[in-house]
């Protein structure tokens, strides 16, 4: 069976930081780009960093850019997102994804809440 699984989110305060880890089975992740995404309540899903199979390449949303890092260990199987200086508007459930031969795979998803 085909599984992403997004693990570390929590509740952190403002200007904290948190590490996010999206590992697969079933699936070679390092065969795949690798996108984060996240979802607040009542908005649509946006699109929030992307990594290339080698990891070579990286993109961000303009409001992560400088404060997001997004990483791969293929050795590993697992894709990472750390969020530094974390504003609540990052509150959200996070989730990594892959476009698998057979259309999209999504893990489940973390919440993040950043709250004082």
């Amino acid at each position: 069976q085909v599984q992403l699984v997004e693990s570390g989110g929590g509740l952190v305060q403002p200007g904290g930081s948190l590490s996010l880890s999206c590992g697969a089975s079933g699936l070679i992740l390092r065969d795949y780009a690798v996108t984060w995404h996240r979802q607040a309540p009542g908005k649509e899903r946006e699109l929030v960093a992307l990594i290339s199979t080698s990891g070579s390449v990286t993109d961000y949303a303009h409001s992560v850019k400088g404060r997001f890092t997004i990483s791969r260990d293929n050795a590993k199987n697992t894709v990472y997102l750390q969020m530094d200086s974390l504003k609540p508007e990052d509150t959200a459930v996070y989730y990594c994804k892959v476009n698998g031969k057979q259309g999209p795979i999504w893990g489940q998803g973390t919440q993040v809440t950043v709250s004082s």
